[in-house]
C-alpha cells in the first residue's frame, strides 16, 4: 500500500514539474541564448548606424562584448557583400521642430477675427 502511494506521489510530482516550461520559467541556457541574440542585434545595429565598435561597447556596457562584436562583424560582412550604405544617426534631426507649413512662424498661431 505504501509503495503504491509513494509511486502515485512520484508520478504526480513528475507530471507537475514537466509543465514548468508552460509557466515561462527560463533555464540558464535559454537566458544565455537570449543575451547572445540581444548582443548580436546591438552589434549589427551599431554597424548599420556607422558607429565604431568601441563606441558601441561604451554605449552598451551590459551587453556581452563577444556577442556585440560578432553581430557587428556579421553586419559588416553583409553590408560589404550587398553594397549596403550605412545610415548614420543625425544628431540635429531629433531636435528639429516638426514640419510647419511654409511661411508660418514658429510659435505663432493663426487667429480668425
Amino acid at each position: 500500500m505504501r509503495r503504491t502511494a509513494t509511486l502515485l506521489c512520484l508520478l504526480a510530482s513528475v507530471s507537475l514539474l514537466s509543465g514548468c516550461e508552460a509557466l515561462g520559467i527560463e533555464t540558464a541556457t535559454q537566458i544565455n541564448a537570449k543575451k547572445e541574440a540581444e548582443g548580436k542585434a546591438i552589434g549589427s545595429a551599431c554597424r548599420h548606424a556607422v558607429r565604431s565598435i568601441e563606441s558601441c561597447f561604451s554605449a552598451y556596457p551590459r551587453a556581452g562584448k563577444a556577442a556585440v562584436f560578432a553581430g557587428w562583424r556579421e553586419m559588416d560582412q553583409y553590408m560589404r557583400e550587398n553594397s549596403v550604405v550605412g545610415m548614420p544617426n543625425e544628431p540635429g534631426a531629433d531636435a528639429s521642430p516638426s514640419a510647419a507649413p511654409e511661411g508660418a512662424k514658429p510659435g505663432s498661431a493663426s487667429q480668425k477675427s
